[in-house]
């Protein structure tokens, strides 16, 4: 029986502080690495964590209970990506130690949340928590949030919204335009709530981390994840700029806020859809080069281009009926763009399901034929 003592560090300020590579195994190597930490900063709980871990090991090892300590290190990214990183750790660890128990120790909240993943792999006896003790008069207490505040998480989510807001009260200013301010500020401040509220973090950094890993690997999708983030961007901003054009010249209580929503859409569909088109095609080329293409990548193309031409049927038809300037004056001729839209993005998706079931079946097929190879051989 082997009890293992697990130490946490899930945003890698072991790495990112002081230069120190995980796993960290063994009773002499933690106490080096939470002392180089300590040495760099030592208001980083992570070193008493690990120095916790120490002393549940030494207690342990008193009581003749055969134990072993390891810590595992994740990434600057919290979440998802820091997480995956220690799982690949900690099944490797798993793989070539006989464990059987473990102790988790942690310094908070945030770490804890990996216990139901370490529980997955081996059975968790205990959990420690290490709380630094503060002595509670005035001080103390600048003293702790003002290093919250240095605490990137805390600051990006605090000070962030507060920067933009004065960021565009006084660029609207120096364009003689305050009313303007408050349109700017509502939406700057709408789009950072929905990003934060659908954690949309977790995504750009996954996206950051592809892109990142496309380029050292010389991969297509770099450069075609670039060229449609380029038209991402390009699409935004003219569907910003007609939006702002009609606004200004009859107001939102004018045309009404679905209209001018319609020409948004309607302005940049094609964009949108072109740019996602360009990132399927570099991934389809990249799965081609590995030899893991299958007809059954194409699929998701098919679906996005039904989807931009439904939208750009129906946005244009909407626009027609709702009297505004530069619209079709024939809403009959806008009605029949509208059908032949859906006609046609209906025949699109069919040919994307008869492609994806088409490609379904033949991994079938060749499953029965390599079994029934197999039953012959044996």
């Amino acid at each position: 029986m082997r009890t293992l003592v697990i130490c946490i560090d899930r945003d890698n300020d072991l790495g990112e502080k002081a230069n120190v590579s995980s796993p960290i195994k063994g009773r002499e190597d933690n106490i080096k690495a939470a002392v180089e930490l300590a040495t760099v900063d030592p208001e980083d709980s992570d070193s008493n964590t690990i120095f916790g871990g120490i002393n549940v090991l030494n207690e342990l090892h008193s009581k003749g209970i055969d134990a072993e300590i390891v810590t595992f290190a994740g990434d600057k990214n919290v979440g998802v990506i820091s997480d995956q990183k220690i799982v690949v750790q900690l099944d490797a660890f798993l793989e070539e130690n006989d464990i059987t128990n473990a102790i988790f120790i942690s310094d908070g909240a945030e770490d804890e949340t990996l216990i139901p993943i370490v529980q997955s792999r081996v059975k968790i006896d205990s959990v420690k928590r290490i709380v630094v003790q503060q002595s509670a008069n005035l001080e103390s207490t600048y003293y702790i949030l003002k290093n919250a505040f240095n605490d990137p998480k805390i600051s990006q989510t605090f000070f962030v919204p507060i920067g933009l807001t004065a960021l565009i009260y006084a660029i609207f200013l120096l364009a003689n335009y305050p009313e303007g301010a408050i349109i700017g500020i509502s939406a700057a401040i709408g789009a950072y709530m929905l990003y934060r509220g659908f954690n949309l973090d977790q995504p750009f950094a996954l996206l950051r981390e592809r892109m990142k890993g496309s380029y050292y690997e010389g991969q297509m999708t770099f450069v075609t994840n670039t060229i449609a983030i380029i038209l991402a961007v390009i699409a935004t901003m003219i569907g910003a700029v007609t939006l702002w054009k009609y606004f200004t010249a009859g107001g939102g209580w004018y045309y009404g806020l679905i209209t001018l929503f319609t020409v948004f859409i309607n302005v940049t569909v094609w964009w949108y859809v072109i740019a996602i088109l360009f990132a399927n095609i570099g991934k389809m080329v990249d799965l081609k080069i590995n030899d893991h293409f299958s007809i059954k990548d194409v699929s998701p193309s098919l679906f996005i281009t039904a989807m931009g031409l439904l939208f750009w049927g129906a946005s244009t038809y909407i626009l027609s009926v709702s009297a505004l300037p530069g619209a079709s004056d024939v809403p009959d001729l806008s009605l029949q763009y509208f059908i032949y839209s859906v006609v046609g993005a209906i025949i699109i998706a069919l040919a994307g399901i008869k492609t994806s079931l088409k490609e379904s079946f033949s991994d079938t097929q060749r499953k029965v034929k390599k079994g029934k190879k197999d039953k012959n051989k044996n």
